[in-house]
């Protein structure tokens, strides 16, 4: 069974799976997720490119788009298929062009569509299937309404629901304004574990040190931080401890660089530039005296013809060690 007292929310072109690898050095029992992809990008796209992952990614999540049941029911067993331990339904994005293909935070107004596209879900492989949304939309946005749409997808069997504790305005307002205006209600997630014990509920936004997930782990099953964690991945550090019971000797940053060497070797050896691994790294010494020398010196020679993992190995070399 999962452990999903901490996640790390599903970013598009931020999680993918070199900044998962990299986040998986720092924490080992962390759930990772992967970017929310389309069911159309799946079926009619590059499979290999949008799937593949290395092992030591686990437990990692696969966060899917789309609101054909069909189309669902073929990317989730896809996902089995390649591996990953659970597959979410992404019915919380207010992007414009999700709301286009009709899928995202637009399906809290269709509960019975969601339904359907769980039940399809499940039906296509024995592995989790989660769901991600938000505690309403537009002026859709009663706590009756909220606990409507969690019943009726509880019916289609969903045993665990990530709640971004914020509604969304899907015409008022941009992605990111959605990310930060409408205000957080975590009362409401909350409540709604009171009201549905039997639930796994997971609480997201505006969530960003393990003090915070610790006084939210007294109400609810579990925690998902978002963009606090890809800016300031070392909030990571004592996780496994702090959550897991696993008291492993905490890592310093700088024997996290020594150990992501081999996987920044060998995807150089393929020909991924090494800016596909650096751009996720830069905020690794984030508070700490040459974090700002260490981010310009990835900055600026990572995108160099030829760039090397002596970049990575230069601008750790400006950060002091540890003691």
């Amino acid at each position: 069974m999962l452990n999903r007292k901490i996640c790390i929310a599903p970013m598009l072109d931020w999680t993918d799976r070199y900044f998962r690898y990299f986040l998986r050095l720092i924490s080992r029992h962390t759930l990772l997720y992967s970017e929310m992809i389309t069911t159309g990008a799946l079926l009619h796209g590059d499979t290999h490119r949008h799937l593949d992952f290395n092992p030591e990614e686990h437990p990692l999540a696969l966060q899917l788009g789309g609101s054909n049941p069909d189309a669902l029911a073929k990317c989730t067993l896809l996902g089995s298929q390649w591996g990953y331990d659970e597959i979410n339904l992404n019915v919380g994005c207010p992007s414009d062009r999700v709301q286009a293909g009709k899928f995202g935070a637009s399906l809290m107004a269709k509960p019975s569509l969601v339904a359907d596209c769980i039940k399809a879900m499940r039906d296509a492989a024995d592995i989790p299937v989660t769901i991600k949304h938000r505690i309403g939309i537009d002026n859709l946005d009663s706590y009756q309404s909220l606990t409507d749409f969690v019943g009726k997808v509880t019916d289609a069997g969903c045993q665990t629901f990530i709640v971004h504790a914020r509604k969304a305005w899907l015409k008022r307002l941009s992605p990111k304004e959605n990310r930060e205006v409408p205000l957080l209600q975590y009362d409401t997630v909350y409540q709604l574990k009171t009201d549905f014990p039997k639930l796994e509920i997971i609480i997201n936004g505006g969530i960003s040190t393990l003090e915070q997930t610790e006084q939210h782990l007294a109400h609810v099953d579990g925690v998902m931080i978002g963009r606090e964690a890809y800016h300031n991945p070392w909030l990571l550090a004592e996780a496994d401890r702090r959550l897991f019971d696993d008291n492993h000797p905490i890592p310093s940053r700088h024997s996290i660089i020594e150990r992501l060497m081999p996987f920044v070797e060998m995807e150089l050896s393929v020909g991924v530039p090494i800016s596909r691994t650096t751009r996720h790294i830069l905020g690794l010494f984030q508070g700490e005296p040459g974090a700002r020398a260490w981010r310009r010196h990835l900055s600026e020679n990572a995108y160099r013809k030829g760039a090397g993992t002596e970049v990575i190995l230069e601008a750790a070399g400006k950060v002091p060690a540890s003691p």
